[in-house]
């Protein structure tokens, strides 16, 4: 079906629609809504495109969007929205570049999730409040408490709510934050780094494009946590150099996806004779 045939039927849905008792002349049809047109990008074209359709309160941007994008080409995402697994992983497949655009440097809200175990509860506690002063969304995914929980069960929901959408940035909290890192960076698409200062936080956004900022609470204190989220909230991603080294990052990733992990390899002690 071609573009103007396309056009006239979802001209005429929408009027149905708006035909239906109770609607006001002149309202919008409920659900999502399309623009359509443009032209068909050229083959090898890498110049970035921007889609996304509106959904709700928030851009959605589908599979049916990276149609156009050649493979390794780049798409750009208007800020805030919200990416489907699927064309994540069209993306993945296709070695295409999803340029997301931060809303930080804007100081536009943003959507972070947060956990923690037993060890990092309190430094969450401490984050949570403090996006909400500055008035962005946490996401808390727990826990909730200081009893025993593994510390990989939260990392993964963190990297999780970033991969899919639901949240732009992910913070985990552990008692060294290198086993969280290490977790959370096993969720496709997550780029998480261990920070300990505010150079590594502003290195790891613009070097590394991290999405999840890792965190040992208890070695770095409440008011360096919250300094360290600021920075890492704060800073763009990197110039094009830089996202070629992160294109080799992904790549590395694509390539061992679907494999089985070995199993984990147990030294026995030595036998004296």
């Amino acid at each position: 079906m071609d573009s103007a045939r396309l056009q006239a039927l979802v001209k005429r849905v929408t009027q149905q629609a708006l035909r239906r008792p109770g609607s006001a002349p002149g309202a919008r049809a409920a659900g999502v809504h399309v623009a359509l047109g443009g032209s068909t990008a050229r083959e090898g074209d890498r110049s970035p495109r921007t889609v996304g359709s509106v959904h709700g309160e928030r851009t959605l941007v589908t599979q049916e969007d990276l149609a156009r994008t050649p493979d390794g080409g780049r798409l750009r995402v208007p800020a805030g929205a919200q990416i489907t697994p699927l064309a994540r992983d069209e993306a993945w497949r296709r070695r295409i570049r999803l340029d997301e655009s931060s809303e930080a440097a804007s100081g536009a809200p943003l959507r972070v999730a947060l956990g923690a175990d037993h060890g990092g509860f309190p430094f969450k506690q401490r984050l949570v409040a403090w996006l909400r002063e500055r008035g962005h969304q946490p996401l808390d995914l727990g826990t909730y408490d200081t009893n025993s929980v593994d510390y990989p069960d939260f990392a993964q929901a963190v990297g999780e709510a970033v991969a899919e959408g639901r949240a732009d940035f992910g913070v985990c909290i552990d008692g060294a934050g290198i086993g969280s890192s290490i977790a959370a960076n096993k969720v496709p698409g997550v780029r998480a780094a261990l920070c300990w200062n505010e150079a590594t936080a502003r290195n790891a956004r613009e070097h590394n494009f991290a999405n999840v900022l890792s965190l040992g609470g208890p070695m770095l204190g409440e008011e360096q946590c919250a300094r360290l989220l600021e920075v890492f909230l704060a800073t763009p991603e990197g110039a094009e150099r830089h996202e070629r080294r992160v294109d080799k990052i992904m790549a590395i990733e694509g390539r061992y996806a679907g494999r089985t992990a070995p199993t984990r390899r147990v030294l026995a002690p030595e036998t004296k004779t």
